[in-house]
């Protein structure tokens, strides 16, 4: 097993401990992650889901002492939890509507790229965002579907169809629908918004701030690569990232190949203000350490 990476904010942490206790120290470290979050620097978020054996409350309380501001993908029976820690949340969930065949529609598979989803998906997520606005979460994830036989460009436009029935409600409630960039590679075979280049067309054909992409670190790698290039060249069209070591979407230390630190200085480059989401699936016994870690790697 490799040792875990001995960055200059675990060293500091670990003077501070020693000078501080380590509750004193956590404090400091993390009032200095959120003061350079708000001074233009990234802000730190953990998706959920990558945690299924720890409660969310038990996961606030370890986020906050991390320096973690955020902790994303959740419903709004969630969000009184994140309130009591005095979280964001960075991204919302989906919602789902049942279908006339019994499909979720709204999930990855089942999205905006059926015309004959986009009734359902209009009384999906109105609430909503609603529901989220007022609670003052304003990122809500959403899906193109998979391919099923349909050509990109027919994909486009169907999606482009659905979104515009929601972009009104979306400006009004200051809400960001936000598509996600997934691989049809490894994990959702037959995706259709599967590279950045088709998902930057969505946002083109739209035309407006309200819709965005989540570039997902991880997945783009595995499909298309150069990550920090295209970050470059498309980061106006993203809301959002998330974190993934590749191959196997463990930890983002030296295991995998990716170099977080030089792809998080790109991020900042651009100017982006918003939430990294880390969306690994921790493989070590301690997943909260893999969690500080990560933070600390992309601090």
């Amino acid at each position: 097993m490799q040792p875990p990476l001995l960055t200059r904010r675990t060293a500091l942490r670990r003077t501070l401990s020693t000078t501080l206790g380590a509750s004193a120290a956590a404090a400091l470290l993390r009032e200095q992650a959120w003061a350079a979050g708000g001074a233009g620097g990234l802000r730190h978020s953990v998706c959920k889901w990558c945690y299924k054996d720890i409660s969310l409350d038990a996961m606030c309380a370890a986020a906050k002492d991390i320096g973690i501001e955020s902790v994303e993908l959740l419903d709004p029976p969630d969000f009184p939890v994140l309130k009591k820690h005095g979280l964001h949340c960075a991204m919302v969930s989906f919602p789902t509507a049942q279908g006339p065949d019994g499909k979720k529609i709204g999930s990855i598979p089942h999205g905006f790229n059926r015309v004959e989803h986009h009734d359902l998906l209009v009384q999906a997520y109105e609430p909503l965002m609603k529901t989220s606005a007022e609670a003052g979460f304003k990122n809500i994830i959403c899906f193109s579907g998979n391919r099923d036989g349909m050509g990109d460009e027919q994909g486009l436009e169907n999606c482009a169809a659905g979104l515009r029935r929601l972009l009104p409600l979306a400006e009004k409630l200051g809400v960001t629908l936000t598509m996600e960039l997934l691989n049809s590679k490894v994990n959702h075979k037959d995706y259709m918004c599967d590279r950045s280049a088709w998902g930057a067309a969505l946002c083109e054909k739209l035309g407006s701030e309200h819709f965005k992409l989540l570039y997902d670190i991880y997945h783009m790698q595995i499909m298309e690569g150069d990550v920090i290039a295209t970050i470059r060249a498309r980061h106006a069209f993203f809301s959002h990232y998330h974190t993934g070591g590749v191959p196997g979407r463990a930890e983002i230390d030296g295991t995998q190949e990716l170099h977080y630190p030089a792809i998080v200085k790109a991020i900042r480059e651009t100017g982006y203000k918003g939430f990294l989401g880390q969306e690994f699936i921790p493989k070590q016994p301690d997943k909260l350490a893999s969690l500080r870690q990560a933070v600390e790697i992309c601090s």
